[in-house]
């Protein structure tokens, strides 16, 4: 089933600047193949829940299996019958936004 999540990923307590550990984050998702982009605060991730799920638990556990606690947030949109849900959302709301003005 096609899932799309907003998913954020960061070290707790190995100091101010985490971009080196979420680097190492990005860089196992980018690796999965999934469709997926980043901004300042979320990279979102789209495919099938299964596979979703398990980048999930391997982006999480790069970090935890060097002993570094880590926190995860994360909100999943599960809609079936729908595809490309990463691009079409934003899509539909600008047609919208076009609409109203």
């Amino acid at each position: 089933m096609n899932t799309l999540i907003a998913l954020a990923i960061a070290p707790v307590g190995t100091g101010d600047e985490l971009a080196k550990e979420v680097a190492e984050v990005i860089s196992v998702i980018e690796k999965s193949g999934l469709k997926h982009r980043t901004n300042s605060m979320f990279t979102e991730i789209e495919g099938p829940w299964d596979e979703v799920m398990q980048v999930v638990k391997d982006a999480a556990f790069v970090l935890a299996d060097k002993g570094i606690r880590t926190e995860v947030v994360f909100k999943a949109d599960i809609r079936p019958g729908y595809e490309n849900m990463l691009t079409g959302k934003l899509e539909r709301l600008e047609e919208a936004m076009e609409e109203i003005k």
